[in-house]
């Protein structure tokens, strides 16, 4: 049939074939009208054939206008789409069709159905030029005579048409004016009746009138006929077709001119295989194949050889390489692609493009391995005469671009190929593989001069494939990986070699020549890029670039690495891993960053620098980069011109500020893993590193701070300096990000420096007009402001990678410039932008560290975050998603805090933090109205208060689309919020909550029989029992019952009581826990007995805490909370009596019962000395009365604090008076000591001078700033020479490694050891003034650093949360870990930082963060987080089991936390 199908086109008759079939179903069928043929006329080609189907007269398309009558631009406008759908549906019908498939395989995959009247001019005619060398019949009739006889052409001519896709075309067309004359009333009548059934609701959306009419008209009886008739017709055409073709097949003679005047024309070997009368196949006899072969001789004249070519390849190739042979007519190719007639290698081409196209592995194997065979011996023949490197190459030349073809189809085929050869046997790969590495492995024998250096195959290949495309995917998938490797390892290790030889080569000219002499002169390329024609020094640079792609990919894996060290020709010493790597670090600086002479590969994603740089970002995150990438010796290459420039000599001859932009993108990157980070702080091997060589972190400080003062005299007035300061700004600050490196880098006052920059850039941008109405924003505004605007906005980006710490928080709110960070990062969010480009920052993080301080979250607040905050939650909560409209209703949520939620939950949560609360909430009222409107939107956390928790009238509720699950999301945030004891009192202090819920408990009672009154049992009294008994029992996990969320199954599915009144039940109290506190513990007598009279306080101190922790080791010898009261109260006594020992003055107060009696105490502190006393109680600690001496022993407290304090002048409502929370510690050691209020007042008067006290203590420094002038005369009056800080440890001085102590050197002079006896009068004035404690940028920052060492997984979960470590801290050691831990272990909590000291607080935080670690990692894949540690107790955790562990951890920290706490009293320089 194939061989009939080209015979075909040779004939000289013209067919006529009439329709069958009535073509539309609501047309009366015609009879057939006959036509006669014509004449063929002079000048016309004979190889031209129509078959023309004759349609009924009325089925012709009627006009445009008549189709869809006059209606509205919408009404039209769905009319067509539904136009447009039918015709894919029918196109798709059609082509599925037997009939329709033969017809297009028949008459030539670029020709088909064809109206003539809409054929453009000379689209399908024959031109006089084309004729053959017969004559033919006319192949097109006069315009008068198609309109007369319209119908259905198909023409085959192979000459004159060359595009595949233009049969496809006609038919479509074809079938798109026989929908429009078929359908085109049906369509505008379903189109109005879908109009007027929706016309009584909503305007119908576009798609549903759409799909609807679509739906209705392809079900209709219309349709159904309609592709009937159209099957009939292809039946009809193609029975007519087939007969003549078979005609046409039996004329040898016509076939022979067939193959001579027809190009290479073949037909696709697959055709239709089911219904179709076209279901037969034709294949080549071996014997004819062997004919074909003998023809293609080379002896064989040229004639005899050209034919037998076009036969061969218009027959299916699988018939051909299926035969047996295939091998010899194999060599017959091979051979004719040699011929110097291009004809032969371009059909040879042609052929074996066809074959990598529709044939399976296992054949193009053979076709790929036999050309690559032949390109190999083609380089490796002297008779070819291939060019050198020094000609170039010219595309332009026939010889130079018939072998381009050849390589660029194996280019082609190789990066196809991995995507389906792991489907065949491992051997048809192999083959592959290693016929491509021998035909690349190709070289001839080296030159001394490179101008003599023989083109090779590697270098065309370079040209079609720069990058090495081919390679990346070859080495993508182990299974193809293994097998590369393997070879170049066993067999082709010179391929690696050469391309190592070529890096060393260009570094080699970019040292010794000039950037522009490099490339070779530009006069001469500019000539020759006219004609495509690329220089020799062209040719090397890309084979230079091909071979850095290349040997970026090897250093990716295992194996690659394995290949080096690599021995080069005419060197002596091996090419190791670390000296490719450093050469590569050369190349950046040495090499030009912008090629000049290179025409195709002239962007900066081809400069060597770039190439490097992408090379070492992808190595930076493979965990290969430990072994090869992060070592001294790369990081000091890479950063050598660094040192250079800052010491003010040369870098490199070609050092510009491009290349050091790249060179931050790979140091950022590098900073960006903990493993390079760990080697920028503290060098590549910390063993072997020496103590006064700077690490790369302070190579890169010191550069970027002479970039921004402006110091470095190469880059005076350069317009890309800018630039530069900000990519290596970005490296610092993405340092300083992290604990470890904001310590490291702290010297160098990055922050100070980065916003100086800033303030210098928004003064010329704040003079930026603004576009007028109407304006272009381009136009208005110059590049330069746009430039200006940009830089300032990245320096805002990179001062919020400060407030990723708690500390990097305090020196971001010292520079005065955090109003416009938090700004920024509030647009960013409303914008659902990224705010760290490089780091791995959310807002998660930063948010939850600002949110944690008072000034933090009033930043937040004036920003719009918090309101854009409460704005998405509402929308997700009450509005819904903002999806388009759908045709049917969404899911309703079965859970309060669903995933739409979700998000705007958490993140609501991490804000709340204790100084946010106060700060958000203090001295607010609610904004309750007798009227809410249904699109009123919260705007800030009042209102959710007011909206979703305290809903006490009808207004409120009936606001609400969704009461109940918007109640119960209200009271699941305040269950959360009240986890934090500050914010529970400020919450009942100022709203009353536990009264609007106990009165929302007594509402939902139900009537029953007599007086009794059920309580009914929903989803929002169970939820408000959970949170009134959540917020009036105190206890730990033992010492208290919190009803469940969730009912239970069985008869009683919630057997917990409810109430509406106090007291609560005492089932919510645990009966185990109740007076068990004064009997337990050993006695103190028999622990002082223990101690060893001495008389020198330090060693008596040194032997109480030696048996501290011995009793707290010792199995089942737990000590009571008053015996450890009674322990504390002695040694502090001890212990204020060593003047190392204290840190703060000695303040002498003299105030009585009768002073202090008529002083107030806040609504707050009343509510929580309450709160004490009732836990108290319930713990037998306390007896009748001790709130009256809470009461005064904390108004004591507070007339102690105030001789200290300083008034201060601040917007924020914590620094406006009081301490704002409860004073937590006091009220515990209140506690201890058995309600005694004079003992615990001398306690607190004595301890206050101890450094324990500004961290467990911590309205101790509230509003206590210093005096400079005492400070300075503290350290003149020094005399002792001391320059290190006091050593407190009790135990023997020990070496500490490098690696713990590094994180915490602050690199600044230390405290003198008598420094204490003169203190500095506290916290320093700006520390004061931004309102963060002491505890927070010290205490929980040391927690973090600690925490991101010693647990990493858990540090990890806090990252992907978005949650920060600090807060949580905070939170438990603000309230003494009340609710969080049993009252015994609260107990030992403070017993040992008091006597073992400050830095047992961070201690006892990692042990609690270790002891959680498998829940904290179940609960961060649930994505609540944040949730479990507010709300869940610590079960299970005592301090006695971790004490251990915790001596360990003071073993290597202690001197480097011991050295952060002292400085708190320090003024940062």
């Amino acid at each position: 049939m194939r061989r009939a199908a080209a015979a075909y086109s040779t004939s000289l008759s013209e067919l006529t074939v009439f329709s069958e079939a009535a073509v539309s179903s609501n047309s009366p069928q015609c009879p057939r009208r006959p036509h006669a043929a014509r004449p063929e006329q002079p000048g016309q080609s004979g190889t031209a054939a129509e078959v023309r189907v004759e349609l009924p007269q009325d089925s012709r398309p009627p006009p445009p206008s008549a189709l869809v009558p006059t209606v509205p631009s919408t009404f039209t406008t769905r009319a067509k789409e539904v136009g447009m759908r039918l015709e894919d549906s029918v196109s798709n019908s059609v082509s599925a069709c037997d009939e329709a498939h033969s017809l297009l395989k028949l008459t030539g995959s670029e020709h088909g159905f064809l109206d003539h009247a809409d054929r453009p001019q000379g689209e399908g005619s024959p031109k006089p030029a084309d004729s053959g060398a017969g004559c033919g019949p006319q192949a097109w009739k006069s315009k008068e005579e198609e309109e007369e006889e319209p119908g259905v052409v198909v023409y085959a001519d192979d000459q004159n048409h060359a595009d595949g896709a233009a049969g496809s075309y006609d038919l479509v067309k074809y079938l798109r004016q026989h929908i429009c004359s078929t359908l085109g009333s049906v369509i505008e009548e379903e189109m109005e009746k879908c109009v007027s059934e929706q016309s009584r609701g909503e305007e119908p959306g576009y798609d549903t009138v759409v799909q609807c009419v679509f739906a209705r008209v392809q079900d209709s009886a219309q349709y159904r006929d309609m592709m009937h008739s159209l099957k009939g017709v292809l039946t009809a055409v193609v029975g007519r077709m087939s007969s003549r073709l078979e005609e046409a097949a039996r004329s040898p003679e016509r076939q022979r001119k067939a193959h001579r005047e027809k190009g290479s024309r073949h037909c696709p070997d697959s055709l239709s295989d089911s219904d179709s009368s076209f279901g037969r196949s034709y294949k080549f006899c071996p014997g004819k194949l062997q004919l074909l072969a003998d023809q293609l001789d080379p002896r064989q004249p040229r004639e005899v050889r050209r034919e037998a070519l076009q036969v061969l390849c218009s027959a299916p190739p699988s018939d051909i390489l299926g035969c047996e042979n295939w091998a010899v007519l194999c060599e017959r190719l091979t051979a004719a692609l040699s011929d110097p007639d291009p004809v032969f290698s371009d059909r040879i081409l042609k052929f074996y493009a066809q074959t990598f196209v529709l044939l399976p592995l296992h054949m193009t194997k053979e076709i790929y391995t036999s050309l690559a065979k032949y390109l190999e011996l083609y380089f490796l023949s002297r008779e070819n005469h291939v060019t050198t490197v020094s000609a170039g190459v010219d595309v332009t030349n026939p010889k130079v671009t018939r072998l381009l073809q050849k390589v660029r189809l194996l280019s082609e085929y190789q990066k196809e190929v991995p995507s389906f050869w792991i489907r065949h046997p491992e051997k048809y790969m192999e083959e592959i593989v290693e016929s491509t590495l021998s035909l690349l492995s190709v070289e001839h024998a080296p030159s001394r001069l490179v101008s003599a250096q023989t083109l090779d195959p590697i270098c065309l290949f370079a040209l079609v494939d720069p990058k090495a495309v081919w390679f990346k995917k070859w080495t993508h998938a182990h299974y193809s990986r293994t097998t590369v490797l393997r070879l170049l390892e066993k067999k082709y290790k010179s391929l690696v070699a050469a391309a190592v030889q070529q890096c060393i080569q260009y570094l080699e000219l970019c040292e010794t020549v000039k950037a522009g002499l490099i490339l070779g002169q530009s006069n001469h390329c500019g000539e020759k890029q006219k004609t495509l024609y690329y220089s020799g020094q062209e040719v090397q640079y890309i084979y230079f670039i091909h071979s850095l792609c290349l040997l970026g990919r090897l250093l990716i894996y295992t194996q690659g690495r394995k290949l080096f060290p690599v021995k080069l020709k005419n060197r002596n010493d091996s090419v190791s891993l670390t000296d490719l790597l450093v050469l590569f670090t050369q190349l950046i600086y040495y090499s030009p960053s912008r090629p000049d002479t290179t025409p195709d590969v002239c962007s900066e994603d081809y400069s060597p620098a770039s190439v490097v740089t992408g090379v070492l970002q992808i190595l930076c995150d493979q965990e290969c980069a430990i072994q090869c990438l992060y070592s001294s010796t790369v990081i000091s290459a890479l950063l050598q011109p660094i040192r250079n420039l800052t010491n003010g000599s040369e870098a490199a001859p070609d050092c510009s500020e491009t290349t050091l932009v790249h060179v931050a993108g790979v140091l950022a990157r590098i900073a960006s893993v903990e493993e390079g980070l760990a080697v920028l702080l503290h060098g590549g091997n910390m063993s072997s590193c020496r103590e006064d060589s700077p690490t790369g972190a302070h190579v890169i400080a010191r550069f970027t701070k002479k970039l921004l003062d402006e110091e470095i005299p190469v880059f005076a007035g350069s317009a890309l300096l800018p630039a530069v300061q900000g990519a290596f700004v970005s490296v610092c600050c993405q340092m300083c990000g992290t604990c470890e490196g904001l310590q490291a880098l702290l010297p160098y006052g990055l922050h100070k420096a980065v916003a100086q920059a800033w303030r210098k850039t928004s003064l010329p941008s704040e003079r930026i007009p603004t576009p007028g109405l109407g304006s272009h924003p381009v136009s208005s505004v110059s590049q330069g402001s746009q430039n200006t605007v940009a830089w300032e906005e990245n320096l805002l980006d990179d001062l919020l990678n400060f407030a990723a710490t708690p500390k990097g928080l305090l020196l971001l709110q010292r520079t005065g410039v955090i109003n416009e960070c938090v700004t920024f990062m509030s647009n960013q969010y409303a914008r659902n932008l990224q705010v760290s480009r490089r780091k791995e920052v959310d807002y998660g993080v930063l948010a939850t560290q600002v949110a944690s301080t008072a000034a933090g979250a009033a930043m937040l607040r004036d920003s719009g975050f918090v309101r854009a905050l409460v704005a998405g939650l509402w929308s997700s909560l009450e509005c819904g998603g903002d999806d388009a409209r759908v045709t049917y209703p969404g899911p309703t949520p079965v859970e309060p805090i669903d995933r739409r939620c979700q998000k705007s939950f958490l993140a609501l949560v991490s804000l709340l933090s204790s100084a946010a609360v106060y700060e958000l909430l203090g001295h607010r009222d609610l904004p309750s109205r007798a009227e809410y409107s249904l699109r009123e939107v919260p705007t800030s956390v009042t209102d959710i208060i007011d909206r979703l928790i305290i809903l006490d009238s009808e207004a409120k509720i009936h606001s609400l689309f969704n009461y109940e699950q918007s109640h119960i999301f209200g009271l699941r945030l305040l269950s959360v919020v009240c986890c934090d004891l500050d914010a529970l009192l400020l919450l009942e202090a100022q709203y009353q909550v536990s009264r609007v819920l106990l009165r929302a408990q007594e509402e939902n009672r139900s009537e029953t029989s007599g007086s009794h009154r059920d309580f009914i049992i929903d989803g929002l009294s169970v939820e408000r029992n959970h949170v009134l008994v959540r917020m009036n029992v105190i206890g730990g996990p033992s010492e208290r019952t919190l009803p469940p969320r969730v009912l239970e199954k069985g008869e009683n599915p919630y057997p917990w009581p409810m109430f509406s009144c106090y007291p609560l039940p005492h089932c919510y109290l645990s009966k185990a826990m109740r007076n068990c506190y004064v009997k337990q513990g050993a006695d103190l007598s028999e622990l002082l007995s223990c101690l060893t009279v001495s008389e020198k306080q330090a060693e008596w101190a040194e032997d109480c805490r030696r048996q501290l922790c011995t009793a707290m080791k010792a199995e089942g010898a737990g000590l009571s909370g008053g015996a450890l009261g009674e322990l504390l109260e002695e040694f502090v006594l001890h212990v204020t009596e060593i003047p190392s020992e204290c840190y703060f003055p000695s303040v002498e107060y003299t105030a009585t019962d009768a002073d202090v009696r008529s002083d107030s105490l806040s609504s707050m502190w009343e509510l929580g000395v309450k709160l004490t006393v009732r836990y108290g109680q319930f713990l037998g600690l306390l007896k009748d009365g001790a709130e009256s001496d809470l009461t005064l022993l904390l108004k004591h407290c507070e007339r102690f604090l105030k001789q200290q304090q300083t008034p201060v002048k601040s917007p924020l409502l914590c620094l406006q008076g009081a301490y704002a929370g409860h004073d937590w510690f006091v009220s515990s050691l209140f506690l201890m000591l058995s309600g005694d209020r004079e003992k615990t007042l001398r306690f607190l008067l004595r301890f206050s001078r101890l450094l324990a006290s500004a961290f467990l203590w911590l309205p101790r420094l509230h509003l206590s700033p210093c005096g400079r002038a005492l400070q300075a005369t503290a350290r003149e009056t020094c005399s002792c020479g001391d320059t290190s800080a006091s050593d407190a440890d009790r135990k023997p001085p020990v070496s500490y490694s490098r690696a713990h102590t590094a994180v915490f050197d602050l690199k600044v002079s230390p405290l003198p050891s008598c420094l204490p006896s003169f203190p500095p009068s506290y916290l320093p004035a700006d520390t004061v003034e931004s309102g963060i404690h002491p505890a927070y940028f010290c205490g929980t920052h040391c927690t973090e650093t600690l925490l991101k060492t010693e647990v990493p997984l858990v540090f990890s979960a806090f990252r992907m949360s978005g949650f920060a470590p600090s807060q949580i801290c905070l939170q438990w050691v603000t309230q003494c870990f009340w609710n969080y831990l049993d009252w015994i272990e609260i107990c030992h909590y403070i017993a040992t930082c008091v006597l073992l000291g400050p830095d047992y607080q961070v201690y006892i935080c990692i042990a609690v963060f270790k002891h959680l670690q498998p829940e904290i990692l179940q609960h961060t894949q649930a994505q609540d987080l944040q949730v479990f540690l507010k709300e869940e107790a610590l079960r299970g955790f005592r301090v006695s089991d971790h004490l251990e562990y915790m001596e360990t951890l003071e073993h290597n920290y202690r001197p480097a936390l011991l050295r952060a706490m002292r400085g708190i009293c320090v003024q940062a320089s």
